[in-house]
């Protein structure tokens, strides 16, 4: 026969005496506390750590996460303008006036360009001039 040595309620042998196969023994408050110690400890890590994950996140993803602000700010300010444009179209003395000035822009536009073949030349170099500022001159080649 074996002999049995008893340390802690566990057996030498490697068979506790309160051993149900299946089940855990019940938590005492020492384990319970130490339970939520090492959440407490893990999450302080992980907080302490997350201007790190951050940077590195932002490293790696810097021109998705530019593109998609750029994005959602386009929307937003279009938004913003419609909204602006619409309440100023509801006052009632506005509206007209500006389509007035927007007619007579747009006949002193056809009047300055327009009409004559030397004022659409200047107004195609001026044009090509501005899309090689604004594009560059891979363009122009």
């Amino acid at each position: 026969m074996e002999p049995e040595v008893k340390q802690d309620d566990v057996l030498i042998s490697g068979t506790t005496t309160d051993e149900i196969v299946g089940e855990l023994p019940p938590a005492t408050e020492d384990s319970t506390g130490q339970q939520y110690q090492q959440i407490i400890d893990k999450a302080t890590a992980l907080l302490g750590d997350l201007p790190d994950y951050l940077t590195t996140f932002f490293g790696q993803y810097r021109r998705p996460i530019v593109t998609i602000g750029l994005v959602i700010g386009a929307i937003i300010a279009v938004r913003l303008t419609l909204a602006i444009l619409k309440s100023i179209n509801d006052i009632p003395l506005l509206s007209p006036s500006f389509e007035l000035i927007g007619i007579g822009y747009s006949a002193w536009f056809v009047y300055r360009y327009l009409l004559k073949a030397s004022t659409r030349s200047e107004l195609v170099s001026d044009f090509n001039g501005l899309k090689e500022q604004i594009l560059g001159d891979r363009l122009s080649n």
